[in-house]
């Protein structure tokens, strides 16, 4: 009896030393750095943990605290990215979209692209249905996605046909050679057919004689139905060319942007009810009916509102996946607290960033800018310090705005707008993040509206230089680490040495229990912080102005 009670005890000592030592981790298995001092994707030297539980400086990731799952970190596709891409030889080409969408490249996973015509179309004011009163959308054609550009009027265009169409396959070819199903495309309409508008146009721009209103219009009542079937026909005609549209939004930016370019108009109520009446019925009837819809599409503030009335509605919120949100209200907030109370009411559905960019570069800054050169041509281009530093403005430093909200529009460091928004993001219930244009010309366009953006991508079409802008380092750094399927995790901050706006954190943790912790340090010093995992803790020290992972297997 006496042996057997020692064998007893023996077992439980055992189980228990094994219970602690899976509670132990020893070493990083990954630590990767991109920096303004000119690190891009490095490797850095594993570090070893110890047992116990860290003071002073410390983020604690919970990884058994599991919140959403992730849809992924991606760009978009364009006609203007794909008109600066016919720019290079086939061949050149093809080893930038690698780069984009290879595993040996950034790898994205998510991606979203342009219903007709919007502000980044070499020309603009186009749809699939031009013809005026067509109801039965007869004339409905994708052509303008295929047609490629005319090399008498585009003599530097290399390769005629490439197109947005051609584009989209391209990627998603280079993902069925590597064997990898994971791109999934969110497509956005800027507006319907003008004759089905009030307006009976694509937009009208503000000038004094509408008092500096502008619009884009709003459907005419008797063409709601007409629209859905508009958006149906789009996914339909894009399966037939083997292209799945895995999430749809019914409009861009419903609120409208004065008129700027083209755009159309719906009020929460309106959109509950398009999607009520007619295009959540007429997708599940569909053969396509696996696409999902997005509500919203616009800036993230004003998010709860529309949550309210369609995610609330419940004979709407069948046909609805999530919503779509943008970052232009502010170039520093990430408005967190608006989508953790959406979060909280509405657990069930996903919230995807679908749209952020370096926006408006090239305006002349405010007449007060330390910098007065801030924004002359090119300063960006091939540059990598402007994409480092406080050498960006927005629309809200353009006349008639200037000094209407600097507080959230205040000169920022592009890169720290990215990496603070993803981050922030994706810790606080956000399951999807996607950049605007992937390639841009060096000066921002080409815009058929002059509203020229930073890209992660960026190619002088006359010397064909390609600049792969820190963005796009930051961007492949995220992607690589962050995939589909991924679960956020619990994340918290003790940081009382150190302001609000200098160290952070998100971490998600794969199936295969690799944990995956980002860092973003916006300051110009090295930070040194206790990363505590479990019951055990490391000290990890962050490059000055960098974005940092740091990858643990449990």
């Amino acid at each position: 009896m006496r042996y057997k009670l020692l064998l007893f005890f023996l077992v439980c000592f055992i189980i228990n030393s094994c219970s602690s030592n899976n509670q132990h981790i020893r070493h990083t298995k990954e630590i990767i750095v991109t920096s303004e001092a000119g690190a891009k994707l490095a490797q850095m030297d594993n570090i070893g943990f110890q047992s116990g539980t860290a003071t002073g400086n410390t983020i604690t990731i919970q990884p058994e605290n599991i919140k959403q799952t992730i849809d992924g970190i991606g760009t978009s596709f364009t006609e203007s990215s794909a008109f600066v891409l016919a720019h290079l030889e086939p061949s050149e080409r093809r080893a930038v979209m690698n780069q984009i969408f290879s595993k040996e490249g950034a790898n994205f996973s998510i991606a979203r692209t342009h219903i007709a015509s919007c502000d980044f179309t070499v020309e603009g004011k186009y749809s699939y249905a031009d013809v005026p009163s067509d109801i039965n959308l007869d004339n409905f054609s994708i052509q303008p996605d295929i047609d490629g550009f005319d090399t008498a009027k585009y003599p530097g265009i290399k390769d005629p046909d490439y197109d947005l169409l051609p584009m989209i396959k391209e990627a998603l070819a280079i993902k069925s050679e590597q064997r990898d199903s994971s791109l999934n495309i969110i497509s956005s309409a800027w507006t319907a057919p003008y004759w089905m508008k009030d307006i009976e146009d694509w937009y009208i721009s503000a000038s004094e004689e509408n008092n500096w209103a502008g619009t884009g219009g709003a459907l005419k009542p008797e063409y709601i139905k007409t629209y859905s079937d508009y958006l149906v026909k789009y996914i339909e005609a894009y399966a037939e060319q083997g292209v799945a549209i895995w999430g749809l939004t019914p409009v861009n930016e419903p609120h409208g942007n004065n008129g700027s370019w083209e755009s159309m108009n719906f009020s929460p109520e309106s959109q509950n009810e398009f999607i009520k009446q007619h295009l959540g019925p007429a997708l599940k009837t569909s053969p396509y009916n696996d696409t999902r819809i997005l509500i919203f599409d616009q800036n993230r503030d004003g998010l709860e509102h529309w949550a309210d009335v369609i995610f609330g509605d419940k004979q709407t919120a069948p046909f609805v996946y999530g919503a779509a949100i943008h970052w232009y209200e502010s170039t520093n907030m990430v408005y967190e607290d608006a989508i953790d109370r959406v979060h909280s009411k509405f657990p069930q559905f996903s919230i995807i960033h679908t749209e952020g960019c370096i926006d408006n570069l090239g305006n002349d800054g405010p007449p007060e800018s330390k910098n007065p050169a801030l924004h002359k041509e090119s300063n960006w281009f091939n540059n990598d310090s402007f994409w480092w530093n406080e050498n960006a403005t927005d629309w809200a430093f353009e006349s008639p705005w200037i000094g209407e909200d600097v507080k959230n529009h205040p000169i920022y460091t592009p890169v720290h707008r990215y990496a603070r928004n993803i981050i922030v993001s994706l810790d606080h219930w956000v399951t999807g993040w996607i950049d605007w244009n992937i390639v841009l010309d060096s000066i921002g366009g080409p815009n058929h509206v002059d509203n020229f953006c930073g890209a992660p991508i960026m190619i002088d079409t006359d010397t064909e230089l390609v600049y792969y802008t820190p963005i796009y380092y930051v961007l492949s750094q995220l992607s690589r680490t962050i995939r589909p399927g991924d679960k956020a995790v619990q994340t918290q901050k003790h940081l009382p040495g150190l302001d609000d706006d200098t160290l952070h954190t998100c971490a998600t943790i794969n199936a295969d229990k690799l944990l995956s912790v980002q860092l973003l340090n916006t300051s110009k010093d090295v930070v040194t912080v206790n990363l505590q995992i479990k019951k055990s803790y490391a000290e990890i020290s962050i490059p000055a102005n960098s974005v940092q992972t740091v990858r643990v297997q449990l």
